[in-house]
């Protein structure tokens, strides 16, 4: 089954969030370079901070893992990467990492002292995969598929499931039996590309893990606590039984549910060109 990421800082959502099933709060302090490289898109930029990792810890206990997203490599990197092992985070997740040497650096901070995570969202990345692979202490590769759209200067992230990207470096980081993961997911039911679509893919890739996107429960518009808990619950439901479907499915099914991504996505380029 899919580990499921939601990024919060509020205690009182992520206990919500992990009383539904939720596998891993995760704790954003990505920050540099982040508002220039996503300017003028709806994405997320949290401004967490590591005493969050505390704060979250109290009320969720070791129901879930607790995920940390530093910056991306720079002269303080070990300064951060120390305080958000000294409240607690489980996952060091590394964005913009560029080459094996940056790794290197990064698990050396961490020293064994949890799991570790590359994000892997530009083309250099992407070009260093197989020299990254190969540095000890890495435990799961994540694919960021916002970012390393824009670096591929592609028109929506989805189009890196379509377009051969995410298969290629997948056929990179199979053979070493490092779990692997990409993208994230709205509600089943709901999302521009529908997320059950997306889930499928993931049963056919073989991929570990999935951030639960803002739209799935969006805490900055619903504020009622009984209705974001509503929403985990069902939602995470959803997820596990679209999972449980197509776990038997042939050959044959998921190459047609493929065929309904290529031509979603398709679609949705399309109608994002004609509005430019």
């Amino acid at each position: 089954m899919l580990k499921l990421m939601y990024i919060t800082k509020e205690p009182e959502i992520a206990k919500i969030a992990s009383d539904a099933g939720v596998d891993i709060i995760f704790v954003d302090m990505e920050v540099l370079g982040k508002a220039e490289r996503q300017g003028g898109m709806d994405t997320v930029q949290s401004h967490h901070k590591p005493e969050d990792i505390g704060r979250i810890r109290d009320v969720i206990g070791d129901r879930s893992e607790i995920m940390a997203r530093t910056d991306p490599i720079h002269e303080h990197t070990e300064e951060q990467v120390e305080a958000c092992i000294h409240y607690g985070a489980d996952i060091m997740m590394l964005p913009m990492w560029r080459t094996a040497s940056d790794l290197q650096r990064f698990v050396s901070a961490v020293h064994g002292r949890s799991k570790v995570m590359p994000l892997l969202e530009n083309t250099d990345a992407q070009a260093h995969v197989l020299e990254a692979l190969e540095v000890p202490g890495i435990d799961t590769m994540f694919i960021g598929l916002n970012d390393l759209h824009l670096s591929q200067k592609k028109t929506f992230m989805f189009e890196l499931l379509t377009d051969g990207t995410v298969e290629d470096l997948i056929s990179k980081i199979r053979p070493t039996g490092m779990p692997y993961g990409f993208g994230g997911i709205a509600r089943p039911g709901t999302g521009m590309l529908p997320a059950e679509c997306i889930i499928r893919e993931h049963v056919r890739l073989g991929s570990s893990s999935v951030i639960l996107s803002r739209s799935f429960c969006n805490t900055e518009l619903i504020r009622d606590k009984n209705e974001i808990e509503r929403i985990f619950q069902d939602g995470v439901r959803e997820i596990r039984e679209v999972e449980e479907e197509c776990q038997n499915w042939s050959e044959d099914q998921f190459m047609e549910n493929r065929e309904r991504v290529r031509d979603g996505v398709a679609r949705i380029v399309s109608a994002i060109k004609d509005k430019k």
